[in-house]
């Protein structure tokens, strides 16, 4: 879409994450966040359990997860680098029009924050876009839900409109597709491909969340691309990364699944495909790289995972696209 006018306006000119403080519209991007050091990480805990503090124990198992990856995340320098991109994509397509900010779920800047930020600003439009692609409403549909009461709170003139899945997004299945046939011909001829994405409470199912579908479609998807068969064959959906409450998640979870493949003797390896995260981060180098590793050569099966989205180009364009699209779609009506 190169060269777009927004409302049949002049362009304003090229725009960067801090610069293009010109732009009449606002991306709202959101993620999850993370402690940027480790004398954060109690902080940080204590706001994922909505102001309890967590018990030594908890606590000290988490600082132990981050040191085993080098102390603390790479999410948030990875999803700077993500609104880096998406800003270019977006400077690309319509020089100036549109400016990425970044808000998050659990660390500052917070998602009302940046909210704050644009609308003091004197930005009236705000497209919200959540860096997870399959949609719950007990995950992309809160960031969502709280960006917009904050926007309507402080001006209710404010238009604000939220992307809320992009699991089917070409440029994403490409990519996961690609990331896929990478890895499996590091492995042996019987080699189960799982897919995998963050674990929920098993209660939105019977609400008619649709956040397993997707995950689900996602996952055929891909499989359909690089022909590996029926899925419980070829291929599988598993989940990862549950909470620690005391009621059900989904599942089944990763560890269960390998645990399974192993003891009927079905696969020889076992390729997981994060496809329901976008960037590295503890549930990818610890859950998955330490922890469902270690198991997986516990049990004899050979394991690896594929490399996750990140900061890549073509997603990004891909996403600048949607935007783009959305504003243009709200523009018209």
């Amino acid at each position: 879409m190169p060269g777009v006018r927004i409302n049949d306006r002049p362009c304003l000119g090229q725009g960067r994450v801090t610069s293009a403080a010109g732009a009449e519209i606002a991306v709202l991007l959101m993620a999850y966040g993370s402690p940027r050091h480790p004398e954060e990480i109690e902080a940080y805990y204590t706001h994922v359990r909505r102001g309890k503090a967590p018990p030594a124990d908890l606590l000290d198992e988490l600082v132990g997860r981050y040191a085993a990856i080098g102390g603390v995340s790479p999410l948030v320098e990875r999803t700077e680098a993500q609104a880096t991109a998406l800003q270019s994509a977006l400077d690309t397509r319509a020089p100036g029009e549109l400016r990425v900010v970044l808000g998050y779920k659990h660390a500052s800047p917070f998602i009302e924050d940046a909210v704050e930020g644009i609308v003091l600003g004197g930005v009236r439009r705000i497209v919200g876009l959540v860096l997870a692609p399959h949609h719950s409403a007990y995950s992309v549909g809160q960031y969502l839900e709280r960006a917009a009461a904050r926007a309507a709170t402080l001006d209710p003139s404010v238009g604000f409109l939220g992307i809320e899945r992009w699991h089917l997004e070409p440029a994403y299945l490409d990519f996961l597709a690609g990331a896929v046939r990478a890895r499996l011909g590091e492995l042996p001829a019987r080699t189960k491909v799982l897919f995998t994405a963050h674990s929920l409470p098993q209660r939105i199912v019977a609400d008619g969340d649709t956040y397993p579908d997707q995950l689900r479609q996602t996952a055929q998807a891909v499989a359909t691309t690089l022909g590996l068969g029926l899925e419980g064959a070829g291929w599988d959906v598993a989940w990862q990364s549950a909470g620690r409450t005391p009621e059900p998640w989904i599942g089944p979870d990763v560890t269960e699944v390998l645990r399974h493949l192993a003891g009927s003797g079905a696969a020889d390896g076992v390729l997981v495909c994060p496809c329901g995260f976008v960037s590295d981060h503890l549930e990818i180098l610890y859950d998955l790289d330490i922890e469902a590793q270690a198991r997986a050569g516990e049990l004899g099966l050979a394991f690896a995972r594929t490399e996750v989205v990140n900061d890549d180009g073509a997603v990004m364009g891909a996403l600048a696209e949607r935007v783009l699209a959305t504003v243009l779609t709200t523009s018209a009506d």
